[in-house]
């Protein structure tokens, strides 16, 4: 699909903690990692590094992956992690090499690079036995908050394209507005 991004712009609403942890807490996203600290991991869609700075204490290293370059300068204004690099790029062509990541993970920003293209960078900067953590906006939601519903996907949707890239599903939770899964690399 690949709609629109989210506007630079408006960088600011994405450090708006109380909203962002009603779809998706800290705690959430870790235990949907489960880092174990030495891993590296790439976080799609890093916007302002929000999540990122979440990640950041409990793994090794984190690749801000972020098509928007005005994000980054977002993010250098606030202070980037010593252990996260930033990455200008969209998910297709990847700057990173085959089998790097340990795990990668999409907080809200799947909606904006679900293709093929993107699924197959994915498989083959993850190596094997590696995560992926997709939280987004559920198509099953009001559209109150978040894209516009013509523009998100369902927790089925995305578990039946993943199987396709050779993911196995462990986890899958649709909620009201949002869904969160967890697929592992073969």
């Amino acid at each position: 699909m690949g709609h629109h991004t989210f506007d630079a712009d408006r960088a600011d609403k994405l450090e708006d903690a109380q909203r962002r942890y009603r779809f998706l807490s800290a705690e959430e996203l870790l235990w949907a990692l489960s880092p174990d600290g030495d891993e590296t991991v790439a976080d799609l869609g890093s916007g302002t590094g929000f999540y990122t700075d979440d990640i950041a204490p409990a793994v090794d290293h984190v690749y801000a992956v972020d098509i928007q370059a005005a994000m980054h300068d977002y993010y250098r204004e606030k202070g980037v992690p010593e252990n996260v690099d930033l990455v200008t790029s969209g998910i297709v062509g990847l700057p990173l090499d085959t089998d790097s990541l340990d795990a990668a993970v999409s907080t809200m920003t799947y909606h904006e690079f679900a293709s093929e293209q993107a699924l197959s960078e994915l498989s083959r900067v993850l190596a094997s036995q590696g995560t992926l953590v997709i939280a987004d906006w559920a198509a099953s939601g009001n559209g109150n908050h978040g894209p516009p519903v013509d523009e998100r996907f369902s927790a089925a949707e995305v578990t039946n394209v993943l199987h396709q890239h050779g993911f196995d599903i462990e986890f899958q939770a649709e909620r009201p507005e949002t869904f969160l899964l967890t697929g592992r690399t073969k």
